[in-house]
């Protein structure tokens, strides 16, 4: 069994087109950044991640295509998200605000709601994200 097998994942999205062009940003380089709810964490029972942790990356057909190295955690306010972070995600944001809108959109999503067990759930200034950096430090 490859090393990498016993990395946990460190999934994008969910499985689809979404996913998948985030992993190609990922493998192109120009994705350095990711952003989680605190919320999806605590409802997976799931330990925040910390700089040096390693994980693999899947694609939407479930192959790991890399392993990636958290270089940055921070967690914060959705409101205190900066233009670097944003930039970094490698979605082509050139505003915190249109960065926003797009995560707003995922996260108030019916996958999200479904994922976090609640219909109804909603983002707001006050929304605790993990805002991770992290470095490919091997493509499989």
């Amino acid at each position: 069994m490859p090393a990498h097998d016993s990395l946990p994942p460190f999934e994008f999205a969910f499985p689809g087109p979404l996913r998948d062009r985030l992993v190609a940003a990922v493998l192109s380089g120009a994705k350095t950044t990711t952003t989680g709810l605190v919320a999806d964490y605590e409802h997976a029972g799931d330990p925040l991640p910390r700089a040096g942790d390693r994980y693999r990356v899947p694609g939407s057909d479930g192959r790991s295509v890399a392993v990636v190295e958290v270089t940055d955690v921070r967690v914060l306010r959705l409101a205190d998200v900066d233009l670097r972070h944003a930039v970094d995600e490698g979605e082509g944001h050139e505003t915190v605000a249109g960065w926003r809108a797009d995560h707003e959109g995922f996260w108030q999503g019916p996958e999200m709601r479904e994922a976090l067990g609640d219909p109804e759930f909603a983002v707001g200034d006050d929304t605790m994200v993990v805002a991770g950096r992290f470095r490919v430090v091997e493509r499989l």
